[in-house]
């Protein structure tokens, strides 16, 4: 651990404060959280942790959502240029659309989305708890948004509910193609694809496992598998590479990477604990609207 870790690590603790990181973050980032995890869990550390001041490395959204569940904290998100371009593609105004044009239907928000977004929207939902959102709604239609690949992998886990999708995606995991995962197919057969439901249907359909990126941390770790191709950010590769030397890793494409996500700096983490970055502020209306759809998704059963 370097210099400036250490300086971070008593720095947290004078300030009473609880850093959180995503399985994207740079390595030396998540070497100095106190929790590393997806989404979901990120979401419910930020609601339950004891500290007054959370800084969450990630994005835009996942800060936001961190400050709508505890409105009371101070929150930080060290790159404060870091936002998501599936968030960017939904407006509110597309969702009170798609509610005018439905109007019998639930609104299901992957939390991959903004506050003003999530405020119009009946419950939030991640990757790994969309399915089980989409079960407990009453109605049988669920606009889902924005995300149309993690909306169609539900639609058929869920045949008994009529999704309405967004025409919506994570730029990232689109971009996998059929070829890409059938070049491991040929040139790895023994190899267990495992990629995340953001993928497009047609690569999803090729794999072995398909999972959030905590689920694809959970196989790799337990599976007899030997050899691996992982189908989500190259930041879930380093992490096994680095856990798991004794297998064969492999990135099921070249350039695998969340710009945004990599933005964040271990200056970034110092500067919010010596109090030189702004914290995240919402309008009052909005984060308590916000709120209602997040505090749903946590709590569903």
């Amino acid at each position: 651990m370097n210099n400036l870790q250490e300086k971070i690590l008593t720095l947290k603790k004078e300030r009473n404060a609880l850093i959180l990181a995503h399985y994207y973050q740079p390595l030396p980032v998540q070497d100095i959280a106190d929790a590393v995890g997806d989404s979901f869990a990120l979401a419910k550390l930020a609601q339950s942790t004891g500290q007054d001041t959370i800084i969450l490395c990630g994005v835009r959204f996942m800060a936001e959502s961190a400050k709508i569940l505890n409105p009371e904290k101070t929150v930080y998100l060290p790159a404060g240029d870091a936002g998501c371009p599936m968030a960017d593609m939904i407006k509110p105004e597309d969702v009170l659309a798609l509610q005018k044009k439905y109007p019998g239907a639930a609104v299901c928000c992957y939390v991959n989305s903004t506050a003003a977004v999530k405020a119009v929207s009946d419950i939030c939902c991640t990757s790994s708890s969309a399915e089980k959102v989409v079960r407990s709604l009453p109605n049988r239609q669920i606009i889902f948004v924005p995300d149309k690949n993690l909306g169609s992998y539900i639609a058929k886990r869920v045949p008994e509910k009529d999704i309405i999708l967004f025409d919506g995606c994570c730029p990232i995991h689109n971009s996998v193609s059929v070829g890409d995962a059938e070049a491991f197919k040929k040139s790895a057969p023994n190899a267990k694809i495992l990629v995340h439901p953001e993928c497009r249907p047609e690569v999803l359909a090729l794999a072995d496992y398909i999972g959030s990126t905590a689920g694809i941390l959970d196989y790799a770790r337990k599976t007899e598998a030997s050899e691996l191709v992982i189908g989500t950010e190259i930041g879930v590769f380093e992490i096994l590479r680095r856990e798991l030397p004794e297998k064969k890793l492999r990135i099921i494409k070249g350039g695998f990477i969340c710009t945004d996500m990599k933005k964040t700096s271990l200056e970034d983490v110092l500067a919010c604990l010596e109090g030189k970055r702004p914290p995240v502020e919402l309008p009052e209306a909005e984060l308590a609207a916000a709120a209602k759809s997040l505090k749903r998704m946590v709590e569903t059963k």
